[in-house]
């Protein structure tokens, strides 16, 4: 009890200051911001969900009372809420079978307990992801119109800061940002969450707290109903509107997912090749470098949801059938 009511306030106070650090304006506090959510899930999945909880309470409300409001509303958003929940299904299982076998012994872990999917959890990051962004938009205004002008005048006098000589045929390069700025946003909240979610697993596996096994990341794959909402989202693309702004934010969110899946296939399809490691840690290096070979992970993780390229890779790696006397 005492560790418990030591590490909600630590980890809620350094959620904090990593939050807050962004007002410096320091190149390092952005790095910090996106790893705000770390401490919370650190605590959520070593010492349980409650501790992520009351950490966050206290963190949101020292920030209203020092700066404000919106602060308050922001952190328990963006930080505290997914941090806790994303905590609880981490940890989330079920009985699959008798908690003890015929002979009397107890059986492993592994065969009692069918933890959460961890394509699920990457379908609540996207969600978190899209919640955030939306929040922030939200923020500038409440239609596409005045959010998109809020935003191009925003990027303009950045712009400007940056190149004082700037002339108005950067109105065009403006324009473009404004349109993908919201999808940037939200494939920047999906890939934060996730590897804060990753370290902060790495971290409480590392201490020994960690209380589910390791999953096997190579079976990640994400629900069959996932392709059909991506289609639904794609479509609304089109409407326009602040329903439009909407469906593009939906959309980054879950194409990203399938890139996560498709990083998945990825490890399955290489497992039979020479320099595996070279070869995965290339398409790593090329993905953080360059950035757009992702696609080819998002049309990966695509047609595995279509084709099964998993299943029929390791289906083609079994030995053939003994043949019957």
């Amino acid at each position: 009890m005492m560790a418990f009511g030591l590490i909600a306030p630590i980890a809620g106070a350094a959620s904090a200051l990593m939050f807050a650090s962004i007002i410096s304006g320091a190149l390092i506090a952005l790095v910090l911001f996106y790893l705000a959510p770390l401490p919370l899930m650190v605590a959520a999945i070593g010492w349980g969900p409650l501790c992520a909880s009351l950490g966050g309470i206290a963190a949101a409300v020292g920030l209203g009372a020092l700066f404000g409001l919106p602060y308050c509303i922001a952190f328990a958003v963006t930080v505290a809420l997914p941090a806790w929940w994303l905590g609880h299904l981490v940890l989330l299982g079920r009985q699959v079978g008798s908690a003890a076998s015929a002979t009397g012994t107890a059986p492993s872990a592994e065969s009692e307990v069918e933890w959460y999917p961890v394509g699920r959890i990457l379908l609540w990051i996207a969600g978190f992801a899209t919640l955030t962004t939306m929040a922030a938009l939200l923020t500038l205004g409440t239609d596409a119109e005045t959010i998109t002008g809020t935003l191009r005048r925003g990027l303009t006098r950045l712009l400007r800061a940056t190149d004082p000589q700037t002339s108005g045929e950067a109105s065009q390069f403006v324009d473009a940002l404004v349109r993908i700025a919201p999808a940037a946003a939200t494939i920047a909240a999906t890939m934060t969450l996730t590897l804060n979610l990753w370290l902060s697993a790495k971290v409480t596996a590392t201490s020994g707290r960690l209380r589910r096994p390791w999953p096997d990341l190579k079976t990640t794959e994400l629900p069959q109903m996932t392709l059909v909402v991506l289609c639904i989202s794609l479509a609304f693309c089109f409407t326009g509107g602040l329903l439009g702004i909407v469906a593009q934010i939906a959309t980054a969110a879950l194409m990203m997912s399938y890139a996560l899946a498709g990083f998945a296939v990825l490890h399955t399809l290489t497992l039979a090749l020479n320099g595996r490691t070279f070869w995965l840690g290339s398409t790593y290096a090329a993905v953080v470098v360059f950035g757009w070979p992702v696609v080819a992970m998002v049309i990966l993780g695509l047609a595995d949801a279509l084709f099964g390229l998993r299943e029929r890779f390791l289906r083609s790696r079994q030995p053939p059938p003994l043949p019957t006397p």
